[in-house]
């Protein structure tokens, strides 16, 4: 059971390390999207993404101070459900509201429980 729990981090973290690292590596192309998205501050929001994505994910996959993570990721998750995802005319961006809302659920229920035996946070 502990194993699936490292599986289940590893695998809900995939996506935010893939996406903050793309966002890393391509500075100019996020900062665009999030100018297409109406974004207030688009360098800010460029650097809190970095950082929620990348830093977020690698701690969730540590498993280190997962009690604080994992909400700040479901917020994250929630958030860029709204902005980037609601489109209720459009059915792929739906499917991708509620993949993150679901992912949400998964960060939640990381804050209810705690990351596991085999994480930092246990040692």
């Amino acid at each position: 059971m502990q194993a699936v729990i490292l599986l289940a981090r590893i695998m809900m973290s995939a996506i935010f390390l893939r996406g903050g690292y793309g966002k890393l590596t391509a500075p100019t192309a996020t900062m665009g999207m999030f100018t297409h998205y109406h974004l207030p501050v688009v360098g800010a929001a460029y650097a809190l993404a970095v950082v929620v994505e990348l830093g977020g994910g690698i701690l969730v996959v540590l498993g280190w101070k997962t009690r604080w993570v994992a909400p700040v990721m479901a917020l994250w998750c929630i958030a860029t459900a709204v902005v980037a995802h609601y489109h209720p005319g459009d059915n792929m961006q739906m499917i991708n509201f509620y993949k993150n809302i679901c992912m949400a659920g998964g960060f939640a229920l990381l804050a209810a429980n705690g990351a596991g035996r085999f994480s930092v946070d246990r040692r």
